[in-house]
């Protein structure tokens, strides 16, 4: 439908695709699941940029493979000053362990991007945060309970759209237990220049019986 409405309107054809999620953030009495801000790499990239990450360490082989994974800056606390002083930027920050209580003069200026190991953008493995990074799509929650964030342009196929759509809306779901019930409970779609257009969740999200099997398969390989 957003495709048919793009060629009456003949608006541009390769225009984002966007998606709305209304979430449930309840937890058990008064307790709420917490904001979060989460980056996945989709199955259909749309974007053709690589993000800029920064690599904060003080190890020089680590330096190294930093660069050759192709990061736009990597080092240590000599950074610190030419961020402070916006000399350089990045789209996102990543960290190894050993230097994190260094970079604290920088956490109001990068703010949500500080890494953080929840994030997974601190940790040892360089070569994989860079991975996800570089070509990671980032959403976040706003307005206490909702999400809007692009999943693909409109020339994309239908197939490919859904994926990314699918991929983005499981990324969501594992921010709260499915024992509460449903997290996402509302979903809309756009593209930039349409009317929204509510979908059917029921498709995209994980069944609770999965869930179990997935946890029992893992107690019997621990055991």
């Amino acid at each position: 439908m957003l495709k048919k409405f793009q060629q009456l309107d003949f608006t541009y054809p390769k225009q984002h695709v966007y998606a709305n999620l209304m979430l449930d953030m309840a937890l058990e009495k008064k307790k709420k699941v917490d904001q979060f801000v989460s980056t996945i790499l989709l199955p259909y990239p749309f974007v053709n940029e690589i993000n800029k990450v920064m690599v904060f360490t003080e190890n020089a082989e680590e330096i190294k493979i930093a660069e050759e994974n192709g990061a736009a800056f990597a080092g240590g606390i000599e950074l610190i000053q030419q961020i402070l002083d916006d000399e350089i930027s990045a789209d996102f920050y990543i960290a190894v362990p050993e230097i994190i209580t260094k970079l604290l003069p920088l956490k109001n200026k990068i703010r949500r991007k500080f890494p953080k190991a929840s994030r997974n953008s601190l940790g040892r493995d360089i070569p994989k945060m860079l991975e996800l990074f570089k070509a990671g799509h980032e959403y976040m929650v706003e307005e206490e309970n909702c999400i809007e964030t692009r999943i693909a342009t409109l020339d994309m196929p239908n197939e490919q759209i859904v994926a990314n759509l699918d991929a983005i809306i499981k990324d969501v779901c594992t921010y709260k237990p499915l024992s509460y019930g449903p997290f996402v409970q509302r979903l809309v779609i756009r593209s930039s220049t349409s009317e929204g257009l509510k979908l059917n969740l029921e498709p995209f999200l994980p069944k609770v019986e999965e869930a179990e099997t997935e946890d029992v398969k893992e107690k019997e390989a621990a055991s």
